[in-house]
């Protein structure tokens, strides 16, 4: 049986938001067993807490902001990428401003963040989500099925009808490898005809 990941040691991480511009430092603290991964406003005085749940989700234009009696942190998904990419299930995560920083636009630093601190293997079994049946959702042409397996595995398509982005595919175990390997290293972008909307909208 799989057993709950922690962190071994406290480490951060400095640098600004890309969408806000703020400047910020994060920093990973070892949780215990069964606590999940919470964000912690360390800007305010009474350091807020935000689980990071589905039902703490605000909105998700252009990245993932996740929020609690009015407190929010944007830009959150970088961040948990890494974490289920190394299996990490529970983590206190202080931030003190309401984005962590971009560094290079991808995961990897928060994935040499998790290197560098080191992992403890907790003394309770993972909890794993198996789906039954198979689940669909579809919105704005973007469409999600989540089908039974006995591993973790992603397949995407991405078809933006231009150059230079013809159709693209994959289809990847996830795994710490193949995470660290191949995904972490994905970075965000958009197109140049869309900087003045993004800008106007407070978004980059």
């Amino acid at each position: 049986m799989e057993k709950q990941r922690t962190i071994k040691n406290d480490v951060k991480f400095s640098g600004i938001g890309v969408h806000t511009g703020n400047k910020a430092t994060i920093v990973f603290k070892p949780a215990p067993p069964n606590s999940g991964v919470k964000f912690y406003r360390s800007d305010f005085p009474e350091k807020p807490a935000i689980e990071a749940v589905i039902e703490n989700v605000t909105d998700v234009a252009r990245g993932t902001t996740i929020g609690s009696n009015g407190i929010k942190i944007h830009t959150v998904e970088h961040v948990l990428a890494a974490l289920m990419g190394f299996g990490i299930d529970n983590l206190n995560i202080e931030l003190n401003a309401n984005e962590p920083p971009v560094g290079d636009g991808s995961s990897t630093p928060f994935v040499e963040m998790i290197e560098s601190a080191g992992i403890e293997e907790q003394d309770e079994p993972k909890k794993i989500y198996r789906p039954c049946e198979p689940v669909y959702f579809s919105d704005n042409g973007v469409t999600l099925v989540v089908i039974p397996a006995d591993q973790t595995r992603m397949s995407f398509t991405i078809a933006y009808g231009k150059q230079p982005f013809d159709t693209q595919y994959i289809s990847i175990d996830i795994n710490e490898k193949n995470f660290i390997e191949q995904i972490s290293p994905s970075r965000t972008f958009c197109f140049y005809h869309e900087v003045e909307a993004l800008m106007r909208s407070g978004l980059i």
